[in-house]
């Protein structure tokens, strides 16, 4: 390094021939300029930080995009490589999920029939029961209270299982073999969530409506007097194809972010948790957000 280079100092360095700092052109001092100048760095931190974060989401929104575009497409396209295992598959995730589930989803069925049933009985003087059962049953709370049981029980599961085989490196021992990983892994979890998610849903609001109805006419005295006849009037087509699609677009969602995240779960085995918290969390939201979509799109 030259001398001169040596011999360069800030303008506003402390002057040792003169005994005091030298203060630069245009700045000044004061209390005042010191907290805007502080507070401005404060803003552009925040703001860089927004920009920061808003730039990754949309960037995993576009790869959760592309990971779910491709993983339709395998059922259309149906490779013929493995077809007896998918379905072996398959049938296995939707015992798992839906059989096995019953005995969760039923006593939970019960008791949010029955709470809505007794909640809302005294408003039947001003409103048919049997419409407000149905909408907060059949409309809102049977698609996403189902989604919420396949996501505690199942979707976490799919997760643990696919981090493991990217851990120990079966989905390489897949690909070695001439096997599509996706293709084997993730389209029967696709089809095997979907399917039980679409059956569950059906049978929480069969559970939640008549179940409920009988545990209220056993245990109280509450006027309730042809509220099947009102359930019977309320129920259209409508209402039950909007349910069915909500379902549909839940088991995607949540296949999708399971599987997602498992198969991006980097090779160490302490990621594996927070991998699966993650897209339990961020499974539900979304299946919330596709709710409000939903029935915004039908019913406004």
């Amino acid at each position: 390094m030259s001398t001169a280079a040596l011999n360069v100092r800030p303008r506003h360095a402390f002057s040792a021939e003169s005994g005091s700092s030298r203060r630069p052109t245009g700045v000044k001092l004061s209390s005042t300029g010191r907290l805007s100048g502080t507070a401005g760095g404060i803003g552009m931190m925040i703001i860089g930080h927004l920009g920061r974060e808003t730039m990754r989401l949309v960037n995993h929104m576009a790869l959760l995009s592309a990971y779910t575009v491709d993983l339709l497409s395998y059922l259309v396209r149906r490779p013929k490589v493995g077809r007896s295992l998918v379905r072996r598959i398959a049938l296995e995730q939707i015992y798992f999920t839906a059989v096995q589930a019953l005995w969760t989803l039923i006593p939970v069925a019960l008791i949010i029939g029955s709470a809505f049933i007794v909640q809302f009985t005294k408003l039947s003087g001003q409103y048919e029961l049997g419409n407000i059962v149905v909408l907060l049953i059949v409309r809102e709370s049977g698609p996403a209270i189902t989604a919420l049981l396949i996501i505690l029980r199942s979707a976490t599961a799919v997760t643990i299982e696919t981090s493991y085989m990217k851990i120990f490196h079966e989905i390489d021992a897949l690909e070695m073999s001439g096997m599509d990983p996706v293709w084997i892994i993730c389209v029967p979890r696709l089809i095997g969530i979907t399917s039980a998610i679409l059956g569950l849903f059906i049978i929480f609001d069969i559970i939640a409506i008549i179940g409920g109805y009988a545990v209220v006419w056993m245990f109280s005295y509450l006027p309730i007097g042809g509220f099947l006849h009102q359930i019977a009037k309320a129920v259209t087509l409508t209402e039950i194809a909007v349910g069915l699609i909500k379902a549909g677009c839940f088991g995607i969602i949540i296949t999708v972010i399971s599987t997602y995240y498992g198969l991006n779960v980097e090779k160490k085995i302490t990621e594996i948790p927070i991998a699966t918290s993650i897209a339990a969390v961020e499974g539900f939201f979304f299946c919330l957000i596709a709710n409000i979509l939903i029935s915004a799109l039908f019913y406004l």
